[in-house]
């Protein structure tokens, strides 16, 4: 009686075919999730590389202040400060400063129209759905999803292969919404809101029809570094605008929280009237990671809100601060 073998193994595929899974896996491996597994892998590798870049061009100018202002080398450059030397005297005036923008999520915005998706959370009550109908006003070319019972790696999977620039998620507490959630496709950024004090259009009065064409943005006091990312995050939403187009949304920053209005204006002769048509709330930002919803906490965190950040009563975070008199 011979002894028994054990059957052959299955290269990859149940039936020998490398683009089939393997059988007895739960979940299949299609070809579109090794592709987007590999694009994330690789746009994260070339994000931590301008990231070391810019961290070297920064050591590089605290030591060249240092010298020109014939001051004490700084404490933790003075260990590589004769390699920054050295570097800096080989560099071309103008080169070594130029910010690398090839790993920009939003390097391409602007040529093409963005495809905006708006949904809420599961089982929203009747004022969040007419908040979102709202929105899509708000954003030209947005259109509003019923989520239904819908998970949100699914939902982001199927507005990633549609072709989807940005999906927006609302959430609410009782029927009163509060929290907004912008994802950049098909890599991130992720950015959380606050959402409060929404009004919708029948409660702002005197309407008319429901402007559709793209508006002129107004960025007010959003120059901080996080305002600027907030700003380049929220703006992005939007096509570029006609010259002649007399709608404008303005994100103004106070204390922090971005008040967003919608206003038509009309001329008069010489006078300009301004006209609200809504719908107004307001953002505070709190949270905004480096990929996408269905990531999770898996994703970096680029920035996050702490509670002892209220503590300091001059600082803000939104805004430069205003220079000294």
């Amino acid at each position: 009686m011979g002894t028994p073998t054990s059957p052959p193994l299955t290269p990859i595929g149940g039936n020998g075919d490398p683009n089939v899974p393997p059988t007895g896996f739960p979940f299949p491996f299609p070809p579109q999730l090794r592709r987007q597994a590999r694009e994330r892998r690789e746009y994260l590798q070339r994000r931590a590389q301008e990231e070391r870049q810019r961290r070297q061009r920064d050591r590089k100018e605290r030591l060249r202040q240092a010298l020109d202002e014939n001051r004490l080398l700084p404490t933790e450059l003075r260990r590589e400060a004769l390699e920054l030397q050295k570097e800096l005297e080989v560099e071309t005036p103008g080169v070594g400063d130029a910010s690398g923008n090839h790993d920009d999520e939003y390097r391409w915005a602007g040529l093409e129209p963005p495809k905006v998706m708006v949904t809420t959370s599961r089982d929203p009550s009747v004022r969040l759905r007419i908040f979102a109908k709202e929105l899509c006003l708000l954003i030209p070319g947005a259109r509003r999803m019923n989520r239904g019972h819908a998970e949100l790696g699914a939902l982001v999977a199927a507005c990633r292969g549609a072709g989807v620039t940005d999906l927006v998620l609302l959430h609410e507490t009782r029927g009163r919404p509060d929290g907004l959630c912008l994802c950049h496709l098909p890599h991130g950024p992720t950015a959380h809101f606050t959402l409060s004090g929404a009004v919708l259009r029948q409660e702002v009065g005197g309407l008319g029809g429901a402007p559709l064409a793209a508006p002129h943005l107004l960025l007010l006091r959003l120059d901080s570094a996080l305002g600027r990312r907030v700003g380049t995050i929220l703006k992005h939403l939007f096509p570029v605008p006609r010259p002649d187009t007399r709608r404008v949304v303005t994100f103004a920053n106070e204390d922090d929280v971005i008040l967003v209005r919608n206003h038509v204006y009309r001329r008069r002769g010489r006078k300009v009237e301004l006209e609200e048509v809504g719908p107004r709330f307001q953002l505070r930002p709190y949270l905004i990671r480096l990929g996408t919803l269905d990531q999770g906490d898996a994703a970096d965190v680029e920035w996050r809100w702490h509670p002892y950040t209220a503590t300091a009563h001059k600082r803000h975070l939104l805004a430069a601060p205003s220079p000294a008199p």
